[in-house]
């Protein structure tokens, strides 16, 4: 595991048993949205059993609990973050803000300068937490569900 921060956390990389407390944590996570959207988010509708497969899913873990998640999808040049969850009852503590500076160091460990997300445009309150990071909209997507594609400014 890694240490996280002064935060007394730990990072450690998912395995296949982790996945059903990653769909379970995801699911508190963005449980909010569903009022908002008229429908479930599509991380909460995602294969977590494939993604923690197929893709880099590390979990922060707090006084021995699953906390939060990042899942990220290296690609040829850049780094995607295809999801990032913090349980409701732990935001507002910087555990989010760990997760992506987490994000941005494995980007540059793998020598990608480009971190891209994207987000339902809805969202709002997470559309202003990246852009606090420096994350700026590179552009709109009108596909079923409207989104915003969200790069990290240079």
């Amino acid at each position: 595991m890694q240490a996280i921060g002064t935060m007394g956390g730990q990072l450690r990389r998912a395995t296949p048993d982790d996945a059903a407390a990653v769909r379970a944590l995801v699911r508190a996570a963005y449980a909010k949205w569903i009022p908002v959207m008229g429908r479930e988010p599509r991380p909460m509708r995602a294969d977590y059993d494939q993604a923690v497969r197929e893709h880099l899913v590390t979990l922060l873990i707090i006084d021995k609990s699953l906390i939060g998640v990042i899942e990220l999808v290296v690609e040829p040049d850049a780094v995607l973050i295809e999801n990032i969850a913090v349980l409701p009852d732990h935001t507002g503590r910087g555990y989010g803000h760990a997760l992506m500076s987490y994000a941005r160091e494995v980007a540059q460990s793998l020598g990608h300068k480009r971190l891209w997300l994207y987000t339902n445009k809805l969202m709002a309150e997470n559309i202003a937490f990246y852009q606090r990071l420096g994350y700026a909209i590179d552009r709109e997507e009108g596909t079923r569900q409207v989104r915003d594609i969200l790069r990290r400014a240079r």
